[in-house]
C-alpha cells in the first residue's frame, strides 16, 4: 500500500543506472520545493523553479526528447498523483503511453552523477550557508525480489528491523534558508560484490568494490570539501561516529563535527591529544536522558 503522492522508486529492471537517475531527478524535485516553497502539487507556481533548474542539466542531454522527458518527469513528481510511477507520470505528461519515461530512465545516454553535480551548484547558489550543516545518514527502500542493486536481509532504519532491502547512504545540506540532498550513494554488501556475474547482471561495473557505510560517508564529505561546499560542521548517529578513524580525519582537518557514538567509546578530541581522553559511559547517558526527551516521529526512527 502506497500513500498518496508517495513516489515508486522500484522500475521494472533491476539495474543500478537506473536507481541513480531516478534518485538523481527527485533531488532535483525536492531542490525546487525547497528554493521556490509553494503548494505542492500547483505545477504551475513551481514552473519558473522547474525550468531553472532543469535549465542547469539540460546539457547533459544529447537529444532533444530526453531533454523533454526529464522535465515533464520532474513536473509529475510535483503533481498530485495518487502513485507515481512511469504510466501515472506519462499520463501526467501527455504522452500516450510510458516509453518515453522508461528509455529517459534505462537506454537514454546521461550520466546521474553529472546532473546531480548541477543540482549541488544550483544548492549552493540558492542556499550556501557558511555555518551550514553536512547530516550522514542512510535509509532502506524495501524490496520484494532479490535482483535490485544492493538487495539482502539487512538493518533498515526506515522499517526499524532487519528486512529485505535496498540500503542507500546520503548526505543531507542544512542552513538557514533551508534543508535539501546533494549527494547518495548505493551500498552493496559483499553478497554483491564478491559475485562478479551478479553485479554485472544489474549494471555494476567490475571496478565497483565493497566499501563499508562509513567509508562512503568519508567520500561524500572529502568531496564535498574539496568541491569548496560552504558548511561549518559535520553530524551522524552512531552508525558512523563509532568510527575513531573518520572523527580523527575530521579533527584534523579542523571540521567541526557531533556525532553520536556507543556508550563503552572512548572520544579523542584535538585538546585531548594533549591532555586526556574521554571515555562515554552510563554517567553521560544519564546526563543526557535528564534533558533529552525522545520521541518517535515516524516507524523506526526516535
Amino acid at each position: 500500500m502506497h500513500r498518496p503522492g508517495e513516489l515508486i522508486i522500484h522500475c521494472d529492471a533491476p539495474e543500478l543506472p537506473i536507481l541513480q537517475r531516478r534518485l538523481a531527478l527527485l533531488v532535483a524535485r525536492l531542490v525546487v520545493g525547497l528554493v521556490m516553497g509553494g503548494v505542492l502539487g500547483d505545477v504551475r507556481a513551481w514552473a519558473a523553479g522547474l525550468g531553472e533548474v532543469h535549465e542547469r542539466f539540460v546539457h547533459r542531454f544529447a537529444r532533444s526528447e530526453p531533454r523533454e522527458s526529464a522535465l515533464a518527469y520532474m513536473r509529475g513528481l510535483i503533481a498530485p498523483l495518487e502513485r507515481k510511477h512511469g504510466w501515472t507520470l506519462a499520463e501526467e505528461a501527455g504522452h500516450g503511453s510510458p516509453d518515453r519515461m522508461h528509455r529517459l530512465l534505462n537506454r537514454c545516454d546521461w550520466d546521474a552523477d553529472e546532473v546531480l553535480d548541477d543540482v549541488r551548484d544550483y544548492v549552493v547558489e540558492h542556499l550556501g550557508d557558511p555555518g551550514a550543516v553536512l547530516i550522514v545518514d542512510d535509509t532502506g527502500f524495501l524490496k520484494k525480489g532479490v535482483r535490485s542493486a544492493g538487495v539482502q536481509r539487512q538493518y533498515s532504519g526506515t522499517a526499524g528491523r532487519t528486512e529485505n532491502c535496498q540500503v542507500g547512504v546520503f548526505l543531507a545540506y542544512a542552513g538557514e534558508r533551508g534543508r535539501t540532498l546533494i549527494d547518495r550513494r548505493l551500498y552493496l554488501p559483499t553478497s554483491w560484490t564478491d559475485d562478479r556475474q551478479r553485479c554485472r547482471a544489474a549494471g555494476i561495473e567490475d571496478a565497483v568494490a565493497f566499501e563499508t557505510k562509513v567509508a562512503i560517508a568519508k567520500t561524500m564529505v572529502r568531496r564535498a570539501i574539496t568541491e569548496k561546499i560552504p558548511f561549518r560542521w559535520v553530524t551522524a548517529d552512531a552508525a558512523y561516529g563509532f568510527s575513531k578513524g573518520w572523527r580523527t580525519e575530521l579533527e584534523r582537518a579542523g571540521v567541526f563535527h557531533v556525532m553520536a557514538t556507543t556508550r563503552h567509546d572512548t572520544v579523542v578530541t584535538r585538546w585531548a591529544m594533549r591532555a586526556s581522553t574521554l571515555i562515554v559511559d552510563t554517567g553521560c547517558h544519564a546526563a543526557m536522558a535528564s534533558v533529552v526527551d525522545l520521541c518517535s516521529k515516524a516507524t523506526g526512527a526516535r
